[in-house]
Protein backbone atom coordinates (compact mmCIF):
# COMPACT_ATOMS: atom_id res chain seq x y z
CA UNK A 1 0.00 0.00 0.00
CA UNK A 2 2.69 2.24 0.78
CA UNK A 3 4.38 2.18 -2.68
CA UNK A 4 1.33 2.69 -4.28
CA UNK A 5 1.17 5.87 -2.25
CA UNK A 6 4.58 7.03 -3.28
CA UNK A 7 3.70 6.06 -6.90
CA UNK A 8 1.02 7.99 -6.87
CA UNK A 9 2.64 10.86 -5.02
CA UNK A 10 4.99 10.99 -8.21
CA UNK A 11 2.94 10.84 -10.93
CA UNK A 12 0.98 13.77 -9.42
CA UNK A 13 4.32 15.73 -9.06
CA UNK A 14 5.12 15.27 -12.45
CA UNK A 15 2.11 16.89 -13.93
CA UNK A 16 3.11 20.29 -12.23
CA UNK A 17 6.73 20.97 -12.14
CA UNK A 18 9.16 23.75 -11.02
CA UNK A 19 12.84 24.30 -11.23
CA UNK A 20 13.11 26.45 -8.31
CA UNK A 21 12.66 25.22 -4.81
CA UNK A 22 12.25 27.49 -1.74
CA UNK A 23 12.27 25.98 1.90
CA UNK A 24 10.98 28.76 4.51
CA UNK A 25 11.87 27.90 8.35
CA UNK A 26 10.98 30.24 11.56
CA UNK A 27 9.00 33.25 10.64
CA UNK A 28 8.52 32.43 6.41
CA UNK A 29 5.84 30.30 6.08
CA UNK A 30 4.34 31.61 2.83
CA UNK A 31 5.40 32.68 -0.10
CA UNK A 32 4.33 36.01 -1.55
CA UNK A 33 4.23 36.87 -5.19
CA UNK A 34 3.32 33.48 -6.53
CA UNK A 35 0.66 33.53 -9.13
CA UNK A 36 -0.97 31.01 -10.06
CA UNK A 37 -0.50 29.25 -7.01
CA UNK A 38 -1.69 26.00 -6.05
CA UNK A 39 -0.84 23.49 -3.34
CA UNK A 40 0.02 20.08 -4.32
CA UNK A 41 -0.15 17.05 -1.82
CA UNK A 42 3.26 15.28 -2.85
CA UNK A 43 3.79 11.34 -1.52
CA UNK A 44 6.76 10.22 -0.99
CA UNK A 45 8.50 6.82 -0.54
CA UNK A 46 9.88 8.39 2.55
CA UNK A 47 6.38 9.91 3.65
CA UNK A 48 4.60 13.01 3.74
CA UNK A 49 6.55 16.44 3.43
CA UNK A 50 6.16 18.88 6.57
CA UNK A 51 3.07 20.53 4.21
CA UNK A 52 1.64 20.32 1.03
CA UNK A 53 3.99 22.27 -2.03
CA UNK A 54 2.74 25.64 -3.06
CA UNK A 55 3.54 25.91 -6.73
CA UNK A 56 3.17 28.76 -8.67
CA UNK A 57 5.18 31.18 -10.98
CA UNK A 58 7.62 33.92 -9.36
CA UNK A 59 9.54 36.24 -11.71
CA UNK A 60 8.95 34.49 -14.49
CA UNK A 61 10.25 30.82 -12.99
CA UNK A 62 8.27 28.00 -11.95
CA UNK A 63 8.97 27.93 -8.23
CA UNK A 64 7.84 24.96 -5.57
CA UNK A 65 7.52 26.78 -1.81
CA UNK A 66 7.61 24.52 1.51
CA UNK A 67 7.12 25.42 5.26
CA UNK A 68 9.99 23.77 6.82
CA UNK A 69 8.09 23.77 9.79
CA UNK A 70 3.97 23.63 8.56
CA UNK A 71 2.14 26.16 8.41
CA UNK A 72 1.49 27.84 11.94
CA UNK A 73 4.96 26.24 13.07
CA UNK A 74 3.76 23.09 13.90
CA UNK A 75 6.90 20.61 13.94
CA UNK A 76 9.97 20.76 15.64
CA UNK A 77 13.75 20.30 14.34
CA UNK A 78 14.33 17.00 15.14
CA UNK A 79 10.57 15.93 13.77
CA UNK A 80 10.90 17.33 10.32
CA UNK A 81 10.81 14.71 7.92
CA UNK A 82 13.74 16.18 5.84
CA UNK A 83 14.27 12.80 3.26
CA UNK A 84 10.30 13.62 2.53
CA UNK A 85 10.94 17.47 2.36
CA UNK A 86 14.09 16.74 -0.29
CA UNK A 87 12.38 13.84 -2.18
CA UNK A 88 9.36 15.62 -2.88
CA UNK A 89 11.15 18.66 -4.43
CA UNK A 90 12.94 16.25 -6.69
CA UNK A 91 9.60 14.87 -7.92
CA UNK A 92 8.95 18.46 -9.28
CA UNK A 93 11.97 18.17 -10.97
CA UNK A 94 13.70 20.72 -8.77
CA UNK A 95 17.36 21.30 -9.55
CA UNK A 96 17.94 24.49 -7.17
CA UNK A 97 17.15 24.74 -3.22
CA UNK A 98 16.74 28.25 -1.79
CA UNK A 99 16.71 27.63 2.31
CA UNK A 100 15.56 30.32 4.36
CA UNK A 101 16.11 30.10 8.24
CA UNK A 102 17.03 31.59 11.31
CA UNK A 103 19.96 31.63 13.24
CA UNK A 104 22.19 32.93 16.08
CA UNK A 105 25.26 35.15 15.95
CA UNK A 106 28.49 33.34 17.76
CA UNK A 107 30.23 36.79 16.36
CA UNK A 108 30.07 40.47 17.20
CA UNK A 109 30.24 41.80 14.03
CA UNK A 110 26.87 39.43 12.62
CA UNK A 111 24.51 41.35 13.97
CA UNK A 112 20.88 40.68 13.98
CA UNK A 113 19.13 42.32 11.30
CA UNK A 114 21.84 40.55 8.72
CA UNK A 115 21.62 38.07 6.74
CA UNK A 116 24.70 35.63 6.05
CA UNK A 117 25.02 33.21 3.28
CA UNK A 118 27.14 30.10 4.41
CA UNK A 119 29.72 28.58 2.87
CA UNK A 120 30.48 25.85 5.58
CA UNK A 121 28.86 23.26 7.39
CA UNK A 122 28.96 21.56 10.46
CA UNK A 123 27.53 18.66 12.21
CA UNK A 124 26.44 18.59 16.22
CA UNK A 125 22.56 17.06 15.20
CA UNK A 126 21.96 13.67 16.65
CA UNK A 127 19.14 10.82 15.91
CA UNK A 128 18.61 12.42 11.95
CA UNK A 129 18.08 10.33 8.99
CA UNK A 130 20.28 12.29 6.99
CA UNK A 131 20.87 9.83 3.81
CA UNK A 132 18.64 8.95 1.52
CA UNK A 133 20.45 5.61 0.96
CA UNK A 134 21.08 2.25 2.74
CA UNK A 135 19.09 -1.10 2.65
CA UNK A 136 21.42 -2.99 -0.04
CA UNK A 137 22.42 0.61 -1.28
CA UNK A 138 25.48 2.26 -0.92
CA UNK A 139 26.61 5.71 -1.81
CA UNK A 140 29.28 7.77 -0.71
CA UNK A 141 28.90 12.02 -2.07
CA UNK A 142 31.75 14.40 -1.53
CA UNK A 143 30.66 17.06 0.58
CA UNK A 144 34.04 19.25 1.36
CA UNK A 145 31.71 22.24 0.17
CA UNK A 146 28.24 21.38 1.18
CA UNK A 147 26.67 24.72 -0.46
CA UNK A 148 26.42 25.67 -4.41
CA UNK A 149 28.78 27.92 -5.37
CA UNK A 150 26.70 29.43 -7.67
CA UNK A 151 23.33 29.82 -5.74
CA UNK A 152 25.43 31.32 -3.21
CA UNK A 153 26.53 33.93 -5.00
CA UNK A 154 23.27 34.73 -6.31
CA UNK A 155 21.61 35.05 -3.07
CA UNK A 156 24.64 37.36 -1.85
CA UNK A 157 24.73 38.95 -4.75
CA UNK A 158 20.80 39.77 -4.26
CA UNK A 159 21.45 40.77 -0.62
CA UNK A 160 23.90 43.56 -2.05
CA UNK A 161 21.28 44.48 -4.76
CA UNK A 162 18.12 44.97 -1.81
CA UNK A 163 21.00 47.03 0.42
CA UNK A 164 20.24 44.40 2.98
CA UNK A 165 23.38 43.76 5.26
CA UNK A 166 24.92 40.39 4.18
CA UNK A 167 28.50 38.74 4.96
CA UNK A 168 29.42 36.47 1.81
CA UNK A 169 30.87 33.15 3.97
CA UNK A 170 30.62 31.62 6.99
CA UNK A 171 30.35 28.52 8.85
CA UNK A 172 26.43 27.35 10.32
CA UNK A 173 27.01 24.94 12.78
CA UNK A 174 23.41 22.52 12.96
CA UNK A 175 22.57 21.53 16.52
CA UNK A 176 19.80 19.55 17.61
CA UNK A 177 17.66 21.46 19.35
CA UNK A 178 14.58 22.28 20.34
CA UNK A 179 16.74 23.51 23.50
CA UNK A 180 18.78 27.10 22.40
CA UNK A 181 22.61 26.39 23.83
CA UNK A 182 23.96 26.76 26.96
CA UNK A 183 26.37 29.09 27.78
CA UNK A 184 29.46 26.72 27.56
CA UNK A 185 28.07 25.66 24.53
CA UNK A 186 28.36 28.88 23.22
CA UNK A 187 31.24 29.86 24.26
CA UNK A 188 33.05 26.18 23.22
CA UNK A 189 31.13 27.16 19.51
CA UNK A 190 32.65 30.80 19.56
CA UNK A 191 36.38 29.21 20.39
CA UNK A 192 36.15 26.80 17.74
CA UNK A 193 35.44 30.14 15.20
CA UNK A 194 31.88 29.08 13.95
CA UNK A 195 29.64 32.03 12.68
CA UNK A 196 26.15 31.38 13.54
CA UNK A 197 24.05 28.35 14.73
CA UNK A 198 20.74 26.34 13.54
CA UNK A 199 18.48 23.42 13.94
CA UNK A 200 18.05 22.75 10.04
CA UNK A 201 20.19 23.33 7.28
CA UNK A 202 22.80 21.00 7.47
CA UNK A 203 20.44 18.15 7.45
CA UNK A 204 18.64 19.56 4.24
CA UNK A 205 22.35 20.37 2.82
CA UNK A 206 23.45 16.68 2.68
CA UNK A 207 20.07 15.03 0.91
CA UNK A 208 19.92 17.42 -0.91
CA UNK A 209 23.56 17.00 -2.59
CA UNK A 210 22.66 13.53 -2.42
CA UNK A 211 19.86 14.08 -4.60
CA UNK A 212 22.00 16.52 -7.04
CA UNK A 213 19.88 19.64 -6.26
CA UNK A 214 21.85 22.84 -5.56
CA UNK A 215 21.51 24.14 -2.01
CA UNK A 216 22.11 27.33 -0.49
CA UNK A 217 20.73 29.48 2.09
CA UNK A 218 20.22 32.84 3.43
CA UNK A 219 20.69 32.87 6.98
CA UNK A 220 18.51 35.17 8.83
CA UNK A 221 20.38 36.40 12.10
CA UNK A 222 18.28 36.88 14.62
CA UNK A 223 20.04 36.87 17.63
CA UNK A 224 24.04 37.13 19.85
CA UNK A 225 22.46 33.19 20.92
CA UNK A 226 23.49 33.80 24.82
CA UNK A 227 26.86 34.52 25.01
CA UNK A 228 26.39 38.64 24.14
CA UNK A 229 26.91 40.31 27.19
CA UNK A 230 23.48 42.17 26.35
CA UNK A 231 21.88 39.05 25.66
CA UNK A 232 21.98 37.25 28.51
CA UNK A 233 19.40 34.75 27.45
CA UNK A 234 17.72 34.25 23.91
CA UNK A 235 14.29 33.53 23.84
CA UNK A 236 11.36 32.65 21.06
CA UNK A 237 9.65 36.09 21.34
CA UNK A 238 13.05 37.86 20.72
CA UNK A 239 13.43 35.52 17.67
CA UNK A 240 9.89 35.78 16.28
CA UNK A 241 10.00 39.55 16.33
CA UNK A 242 13.58 40.18 14.43
CA UNK A 243 12.30 37.64 11.75
CA UNK A 244 8.50 39.86 11.38
CA UNK A 245 10.75 42.49 10.98
CA UNK A 246 13.37 40.73 8.16
CA UNK A 247 10.51 39.13 6.65
CA UNK A 248 9.88 41.83 4.04
CA UNK A 249 14.22 41.68 3.12
CA UNK A 250 13.79 38.33 2.47
CA UNK A 251 11.21 38.35 -0.03
CA UNK A 252 12.95 41.19 -1.86
CA UNK A 253 15.96 38.66 -1.57
CA UNK A 254 14.54 35.97 -3.12
CA UNK A 255 12.81 37.65 -5.64
CA UNK A 256 15.77 39.43 -7.23
CA UNK A 257 17.86 36.01 -6.67
CA UNK A 258 14.74 34.24 -8.63
CA UNK A 259 14.73 36.82 -11.17
CA UNK A 260 18.73 37.01 -11.73
CA UNK A 261 19.02 32.88 -11.43
CA UNK A 262 20.71 31.98 -14.90
CA UNK A 263 18.89 28.85 -16.42
CA UNK A 264 21.79 26.96 -16.79
CA UNK A 265 23.79 25.16 -13.75
CA UNK A 266 27.49 25.70 -13.95
CA UNK A 267 28.12 23.71 -11.01
CA UNK A 268 28.98 20.40 -10.20
CA UNK A 269 25.97 19.54 -7.84
CA UNK A 270 23.63 17.75 -10.74
CA UNK A 271 26.76 15.38 -10.83
CA UNK A 272 27.02 14.40 -7.26
CA UNK A 273 26.50 11.15 -7.87
CA UNK A 274 28.42 10.33 -10.81
CA UNK A 275 31.31 8.36 -8.72
CA UNK A 276 29.99 8.30 -5.63
CA UNK A 277 27.60 5.17 -6.24
CA UNK A 278 29.52 2.17 -4.89
CA UNK A 279 27.31 -1.07 -5.09
CA UNK A 280 27.07 -3.07 -8.22
CA UNK A 281 23.29 -2.57 -9.10
CA UNK A 282 22.90 -6.14 -10.23
CA UNK A 283 23.04 -6.43 -6.11
CA UNK A 284 20.59 -3.88 -4.99
CA UNK A 285 17.22 -4.64 -3.90
CA UNK A 286 14.25 -3.88 -6.35
CA UNK A 287 12.71 -2.33 -3.79
CA UNK A 288 15.55 -0.34 -2.79
CA UNK A 289 15.77 0.77 -6.75
CA UNK A 290 12.09 1.51 -6.76
CA UNK A 291 12.19 3.66 -3.61
CA UNK A 292 14.69 5.78 -5.23
CA UNK A 293 13.64 6.02 -8.61
CA UNK A 294 13.56 9.75 -9.10
CA UNK A 295 17.72 10.27 -8.40
CA UNK A 296 18.77 7.14 -9.52
CA UNK A 297 16.73 7.22 -12.95
CA UNK A 298 19.11 8.77 -15.19
CA UNK A 299 23.01 6.40 -13.20
CA UNK A 300 20.66 3.43 -14.14
CA UNK A 301 19.07 4.05 -17.80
Amino acid sequence: MAAKRAGAGKSKANSAQASIGIIGGSGLYTMGGLTGARELPVKTPFGEPSDAVVLGTFEGKRVAFLARHGRGHRILPSEINYRANIYAMKLLGVERIISVSAVGSLKEDLRPGEFLVPDQFFDRTKNRAATFFGDGLVAHVAFAHPTCGQLSGVLADACAEEAVAVHRKGTYICIEGPQFSTLAEAEVNRQLRFDVIGMTNLTEAKLAREAEICYATIAMITDYDCWHPDHESVTAAQIIATLNQNAENAQKVLRTAVRELPAARSCQCGAALEHALVTDFALVPTASKRRLAAILKKHTS
